[in-house]
């Protein structure tokens, strides 16, 4: 029943405030803070995100606009410019960055697998990474090249629940496979790596882990051929062979055994191939388990389009952290509120319902389980056309 809440105070009752509270009191987040909070500050800028803010001005002029109804927001007495901006700037980003695991830890237990068509034991993950172009003048630690400067988002990606398992922000001068030495694998399940990822004493460190790994192989690696498997060339696999490598390097970095999938596939008709350690699916699962790893691009894409991680609202690396997470926490949010009201409507259409509603009074379930009235009938559906 709608006790006269705003949606946005209904949706942020999903957030499980004494885990926050711990993650504050763990960073000394709230020492010598009197009004303005740590949870005050996320809530500001999670309306933000939310309400689709283009800059930290434009989020303070709808605040202001709306000031008598900021307590029932959650933004407390003391928000203002000036606070949120040194908030942003000098409040621990691990704060954020530790609530955000709870949240995604709690994400992946209620959220519902989406389509995936194989039948695996293990998890499987996805890990990659999108660039986020910066003003080197203006983010001066960002580095990247001699005239721009950027940061990179690498993402460990759960591809059944589409929600990020391992988020990590750094300079984008850093080498991808360099952030691979901080992932814990877990046995028996399925790592998806761009062929950006290739290095085969981390991937050997996989194997060791009894884990197994899916990558794009680049076109001038040296090997040689044990012998090849049967394969059926109608469902799109050229070959399935297993491999050793040759080289000096890369046969004492990988020194064991493996297989090598050559597919073909007509929608994009590209010919892909595929490095594994697994030896027991079938070619074609290998080349389905490479398409899935699209859905991460698929995240960066989203995250990139719909929440507010372009346009930063803060110069120092601790204000990009902080905002990078809280919309990681906005998108954790959304999908915990879709898979616990049972919402057809997918994260988008629940985003964009949000951004328009909330300051309503509306009840958040009706919103998002509202039919889709386009398919309707009319009431005179069976009425003749004139012309």
């Amino acid at each position: 029943m709608n006790q006269g809440k705003y949606v946005f105070t209904q949706v942020t009752e999903f957030l499980p405030q004494r885990a926050f509270d711990a993650c504050v009191k763990r960073y000394k987040g709230n020492h010598y803070v009197k009004h303005f909070t740590c949870w005050n500050q996320m809530l500001c800028m999670m309306f933000g995100q939310l309400g689709n803010r283009e800059s930290l001005s434009d989020l303070i002029i709808c605040i202001e606009a709306h000031i008598s109804k900021a307590y029932h927001l959650g933004f407390g007495t003391g928000v203002s410019k000036n606070n949120l901006a040194k908030a942003n700037e000098r409040r621990d980003w691990r704060i954020y960055a530790d609530y955000a695991y709870v949240l995604i830890a709690q994400a992946r237990k209620c959220c519902i697998s989406e389509s995936f068509d194989l039948n695996l034991e293990g998890e499987v993950y996805a890990f990659d990474s999108t660039t986020i172009d910066l003003c080197i003048n203006v983010f001066w630690w960002a580095t990247f090249r001699k005239t721009k400067g950027a940061i990179k988002v690498h993402t460990l990606f759960d591809v059944r629940t589409s929600i990020p398992c391992y988020i990590h922000v750094s300079e984008a001068s850093i080498h991808d496979v360099n952030i691979m030495d901080q992932l814990t694998y877990e046995v028996g399940n399925f790592y998806v790596f761009d062929r950006g990822y290739i290095d085969f004493a981390r991937l050997y460190q996989i194997r060791l882990a009894e884990a197994f790994f899916v990558i794009r192989a680049k076109r001038n690696f040296k090997f040689k051929r044990q012998y090849s498997c049967k394969c059926d060339k109608t469902t799109g696999v050229r070959c399935d062979q297993i491999i050793l490598l040759e080289g000096f390097y890369a046969s004492k970095d990988y020194p064991e055994k493996l297989r090598r999938v050559k597919y073909f596939d007509q929608e994009t008709n590209k010919t892909f191939v595929f490095l594994t350690n697994n030896f027991n699916l079938k070619a074609e699962e290998i080349a389905m388990l490479y398409k899935y790893r699209w859905r991460i691009e698929l995240f960066f894409r989203w995250m990139k389009q719909h929440l507010k991680v372009l346009s930063f609202w803060g110069t120092s690396e601790n204000a990009v952290k902080t905002q990078v997470y809280i919309a990681i926490i906005a998108y954790t949010l959304v999908a915990i509120v879709k898979s616990k009201l049972k919402s057809p409507l997918t994260t988008y259409e629940i985003l964009q319902i949000l951004s328009m509603s909330l300051l309503d009074k509306t009840t958040v379930n009706e919103l998002v389980n509202k039919p889709y009235l386009q398919n309707v009938k009319e009431q005179l559906c069976n009425q003749l056309s004139i012309f």
